[in-house]
């Protein structure tokens, strides 16, 4: 290995992150897999953009915590996108086949198009391009869903708690209208970035009175809504299972007046729960990470803006990757690296999750995104 990875090795959650031999390495690329502990491979890789958001969710960048003092990263602890799309050609010589770009609101980071070019040019081992797609909160769709398509974009994910305009408001807590982010919608169904899905996280007492609605707005529209389970991401939202409406009563709610019935998974590791309208009108989906936890399928990796990978979504640290790029790693050392945070992985947070657990301090989702 090179001398980088002896000189800088990483800690993570007290211990040392180590990256395994060069000959493990070279197993690993010639199968283009790596799996942890569990035997779950490294698929999906989810790459913050940016930590700024023009929104203030309430369960996401609440404005007590995130108000106009807070110091976001400054520019040069920022990824540039040629460290991006070198850690992402990386990782897919590991097996990843998946990219999702995320935030903060990744389409306010500049020049976003461009990024989105690099990584599309991007193939795995086998020739086959990699599956890229962005989750937005759809405030700047109008203006940019056909560039991001034009640039090579392939689908696209909006955030939307409710077509109740009070309670949008509420939540995004920047006066922000649904109208705007309908708009948005249309914009990147018309500029080709489908199927289109919308993710409403429900919140009891909040926004869980308008679950139907949502349901019968976007059916038959070739929109897929997922409904997802209030999460304790993060230390600052305020979680109490009190608030969580679990999916299975999401799921009865809407079939009390629009039959569901479940549908397979479209892959291993999928995270959203299937169910289809048995008039053949489309689908939802419902995310349950907190009453049917599904950590024993998880094949996803998080890149936070400043480089550290994170292994779960509840993670307390994150291990440094752009100290090793910007101090001369070569590409081996960053794989071996990766390769060995990864097959040591051992992450089951919402499987033994507990009140306690909850209140721990953990990284904010604004940081390494959805």
């Amino acid at each position: 290995m090179g001398e980088s990875t002896a000189k800088v090795i990483p800690l993570i959650a007290g211990k040392l992150a180590r990256p395994v031999t060069l000959n493990a390495l070279l197993a690993l690329r010639a199968a283009n897999r790596v799996t942890d502990t569990r035997e779950r491979a490294l698929h999906d890789l989810r790459i913050s953009v940016t930590d700024k958001c023009n929104f203030r969710c309430t369960y996401c960048m609440p404005k007590d915590v995130f108000g106009p003092g807070y110091k976001f990263l400054p520019q040069d602890a920022l990824l540039t996108f040629e460290e991006i799309t070198r850690f992402a050609k990386i990782s897919a010589d590991l097996g990843v086949e998946k990219l999702r770009l995320t935030g903060g609101e990744p389409t306010l980071r500049r020049n976003l198009p461009t990024l989105i070019e690099m990584l599309a040019a991007l193939r795995t081992p086998a020739g086959k391009q990699l599956d890229l797609t962005l989750t937005t909160n759809g405030s700047t769709l109008v203006k940019q869903a056909q560039a991001l398509k034009n640039a090579g974009l392939g689908r696209i994910t909006v955030s939307l708690d409710s077509l109740d305009d009070a309670v949008f408001k509420a939540m995004n807590d920047v006066d922000f209208p649904v109208a705007d982010v309908l708009k948005g919608i249309d914009a990147a169904l018309a500029a080709g970035l489908g199927p289109v899905k919308v993710n409403m996280v429900v919140k009891r007492g909040v926004n869980d009175h308008t679950i139907v609605d949502m349901a019968r707005h976007f059916k038959g529209s070739g929109v897929i809504v997922r409904y997802i389970e209030f999460m304790d991401v993060g230390s600052t939202n305020g979680w109490r299972m009190d608030d969580v409406i679990p999916s299975a009563e999401v799921v009865r709610r809407i079939s009390e007046t629009m039959p569901l019935e479940p549908v397979e998974a479209s892959y291993t590791g999928e995270v959203a729960e299937r169910w289809r309208y048995t008039d053949g009108s489309g689908e939802i989906g419902v995310i349950s990470s907190v009453t049917q936890a599904f950590c024993n399928t998880c094949t996803r990796a998080r890149l936070s803006t400043d480089g550290k990978i994170f292994t779960c979504l509840f993670a307390q640290e994150g291990v440094d990757f752009r100290t090793l790029m910007r101090n001369g790693a070569n590409d081996d050392d960053i794989a071996a690296l990766l390769a060995g945070l990864w097959s040591t992985r051992t992450d089951r947070y919402s499987e033994i999750r507990t009140a306690d657990t909850a209140k721990e301090r953990k990284v904010e989702m604004s940081y390494i995104g959805g």
